[in-house]
Parts: structure tokens; sequence; C-alpha cells
């Protein structure tokens, strides 16, 4: 599935390089698995929102290192793409950018021309590229405008769309300057977070002038490193970030239209189980390993695996649920 990527410092502007290039499991990384396209936003000293992206892979775009290395924020947003509606051009790259926001997604979203009819040709008017993502922001612009507040819109929006429209995931990021939301629905995607206080901040040098690493709260949707800290947003979880403040809410009933694997179509399915894909080639390679050593070793004394270090299966983070953030509790899924 695509891959998302959130930091926000709640003030302080910093670069981004740790986690997009250089993590264990950066961003560049992960797009050797979805290499379809890559986008980096984030906000001008002014707040107004700014962004790149191209219809290439992370790992081979200069734009990309380039901005991730230099371009300093205190909110950001990126993507990198593995394709499962609408062709390999820019206006079909992440992030998108609608009144002063950054959105980003991963998931499928069926009914399209439904959901277009719910829109005036004013609100359509953005819409650059085919994909069902940025249908689903120009909505949730749409209601934000209506209600007049940005978790309020979200709210609604997802509320209707996991009411009339199949839906498979609705996971997204979507970024004001300073302000950053977070949703994971239902559970068929994952979405984490990495907390200030669990070890959430800047990377090495990312910070300009401060004496070390500057704390933030950091969303992927795959652990970027080894850290514990790394904490499973639940089905249904709308964190609201509001500089380093975070709040959970429960808004969503689960989406009665709910898609399974087997009713996407190929491209779609390929593109949503990316992840577990490269798992079990992982735990293969690594079962593999050890049967190797299993069978170098037997029946040899203690001087034949002298030496010999134990092989470990892949990383599997530990998930604290004793300090959760504030949470704000109405039907779950």
């Amino acid at each position: 599935m695509c891959r998302l990527f959130g930091m926000s410092t709640g003030g302080p502007r910093v670069r981004a390089a740790h986690w997009l290039l250089d993590a264990p499991s950066s961003l560049r990384a992960q797009s050797h698995r979805m290499p379809h396209g890559a986008g980096l936003g984030w906000f001008s000293l002014g707040g107004e929102p700014v962004r790149d992206r191209a219809p290439l892979a992370a790992f081979e775009n200069a734009d990309f290192d380039l901005h991730a290395r230099n371009v300093p924020s205190h909110t950001f947003v990126s993507h990198v793409r593995d394709a499962s509606v609408g062709g390999l051009t820019v206006h079909n790259c992440h992030p998108f950018v609608m009144n002063d926001r950054l959105f980003a997604h991963n998931g499928v979203v069926k009914g399209l021309d439904t959901l277009r009819a719910w829109l005036t040709d004013v609100e359509r008017a953005p819409v650059a590229g085919e994909t069902d993502s940025e249908l689903v922001f120009a909505y949730v612009t749409a209601e934000i405008r209506r209600r007049g507040d940005t978790t309020a819109g979200i709210v609604e929006a997802v509320r209707r769309i996991g009411a009339e429209l199949p839906v498979f995931a609705v996971n997204l990021l979507i970024a004001e300057a300073g302000r950053l939301w977070a949703l994971r629905y239902p559970e068929s995607n994952e979405l984490w977070v990495l907390s200030p206080d669990k070890g959430g901040a800047s990377g090495p040098g990312d910070a300009a002038g401060a004496d070390g690493p500057v704390p933030a709260v950091v969303i992927a949707s795959e652990p970027m490193d080894d850290q514990p800290g790394w904490r499973l947003l639940e089905p249904g979880e709308l964190l609201v970030v509001d500089g380093l403040t975070e709040t959970s809410l429960f808004p969503f009933e689960p989406p009665r239209h709910r898609l399974r694997r087997s009713d996407l179509s190929a491209r779609e399915a390929a593109s949503q189980q990316a992840a577990a894909a490269e798992q079990l080639v992982v735990e293969h390679a690594e079962s593999v390993k050890a049967a190797a050593l299993r069978a170098a070793t037997a029946g040899a004394g203690p001087a034949a695996t002298a030496g010999v270090v134990p092989l470990r299966g892949p990383f599997a983070p530990a998930i604290l649920r004793t300090a959760q953030p504030k949470a704000v509790r109405g039907p779950s899924v």
C-alpha cells in the first residue's frame, strides 16, 4: 500500500531528512516497494502550504532528496505511491493542496460517481487527477468549509463516506500550519504514531541551531526505526495534533459497505497488500537462514558454534497502551 508520513514540532522549524532519507525504514527506503510517485509537503514562513511531487520513486528522485535535506518547516506531510487508481502522472501524486491544507491518503474508496455528485462545480474545480484520494480530499474540504471547523468537517465527511460508499480503507493525513490530523479507518491498513514522550523527535542534525533533536509527533504507515514507543492507532481513531498536544477521537461507526480484498481489482488488491507480501518474504528468508544454521551446526560441539550470532526474526515493535493521548470516545469501530 502507499506509505504516509507526517511530523509536527509544535513550532520550531526543522528538516525531515532523518525520517525521509536516513532512518532504517525511511520513506526513501520504503519507496523501493512503492515506486509510482513521491511527494513532500511543508509550510512556508508565511504559513502557506508548499509541495513538490513527481511520478518517480523517491529513491531515484533527486528533488525529493534535495528538499528533504534542506527545507525547514514545523509541519510536514509526505507520501510514496503504490498506484491503485489513475495513471502515473504528477496530478495523481500526493500530497494534494486545497484551501491552505495538505492531504495524503492510502486505501481504496469506490463509488466515485456518487462522491462527485456530492460536490458542486466549484468544489470539484481543484481536482486535477483521477484518484479516489483527491476526490475524498475535495469532499473533506467542502465539509470543512460548510462547518467552519477542520475536525468537524473531517468527521462529517468520513461518516458519510463510511455510511454510503464502498470502503476498503481511508487512512489519511491532513495538515494545516502547526496542526495535523491522522485517521486510521477501519483496521485494513496500519497507521502508527511516535509521540514526543516516547521518542518522537526530529533527526540528528535536522534542527539548525539546536543542541539536539527537537521533540515532534511523528506519524507513519509503519514504524520507521526500532524505538519501542511506536503506537498503532486504533481502528477508527482520529488523532488530532495541535502543536505537540495529541487528542484521540473515536466518532465513527464501521463502514456500512465494507470492501474485502476479494472485492478489489487485481491492481487495487496488489497495491493494498505490498506490506503483507513483503513480510512473508522476510519471514521465509529468515526461516531459510535459520534452517541452514541449524543444519550447519547440528551435532557440532561448542567450538563449531562459537561466535555464531543467533538470528532474530522481523522486528515487531511493542505497542504501548499505558500512556495514550487524551481520548474522547463516541461510537468506535
